[in-house]
């Protein structure tokens, strides 16, 4: 399982795009070149409760992948908390929900529905702390559906979630003719994924 440890995280570099920041033992940051790429949000996107950039009240996920897993880093803030003082159970799922539906977009180029989604809530996850989530293609069970599976750390690099979804997968053509998606997210995806 390829991870990012607590002494690693992605910054955007002037000229060199996105790199991964490790820490050296004496404590000293080092941009190291990585094999992650950001992903681009579809054209439609931007008001999406997890992934949008515009939505005042969202989680502005951002996605990398190295080709094999999508990742995101995310801080929650303490108005998205339930009680104790923790992030609510239904933000959590929605962390994963994003991550494996992500995963499943850009890894199989293809538009997703999630169908099912199983949760393990494993440790309590606090507001304004660092936390990430990777995602990654079980199996894909048949033409039209795939496994996936999320995974959300803590700053510590513990688990403290996991999930494993079902998702319908759908080309353009199929999408448009369902009318649940409009034109515009769909015809993004068609030039990215199935143009290729």
């Amino acid at each position: 399982m390829k991870m990012l440890s607590k002494a690693m995280a992605f910054h955007e570099m002037p000229g060199r795009g996105t790199v991964l920041i490790t820490k050296r033992k004496d404590n000293q940051s080092m941009p190291t070149e990585s094999a992650f790429s950001p992903l681009k949000n579809f054209t439609s996107d931007s008001g999406c409760f997890a992934c949008g950039k515009e939505n005042p009240f969202g989680l502005h996920m951002r996605f990398f992948t190295d080709g094999h897993i999508v990742t995101s880093e995310v801080t929650i803030p303490v108005y998205m908390c339930g009680w104790g003082n923790l992030v609510h159970g239904g933000i959590i799922t929605t962390l994963l929900d994003e991550t494996m539906s992500w995963a499943a977009i850009h890894l199989l180029k293809r538009l997703i529905l999630t169908r099912t989604m199983e949760i393990e809530f494993i440790l309590p996850v606090a507001p304004n702390t660092p936390l990430r989530t990777e995602g990654r293609i079980e199996r894909q069970l048949k033409n039209t559906e795939a496994e996936v599976s999320a995974v959300l750390y803590n700053k510590e690099n513990q688990v403290c979630a996991r999930s494993v979804g079902r998702f319908a997968l759908l080309s353009a053509k199929l999408m448009r003719r369902m009318k649940i998606m409009d034109d515009r997210t769909v015809d993004d995806f068609a030039r990215r994924y199935e143009s290729e």
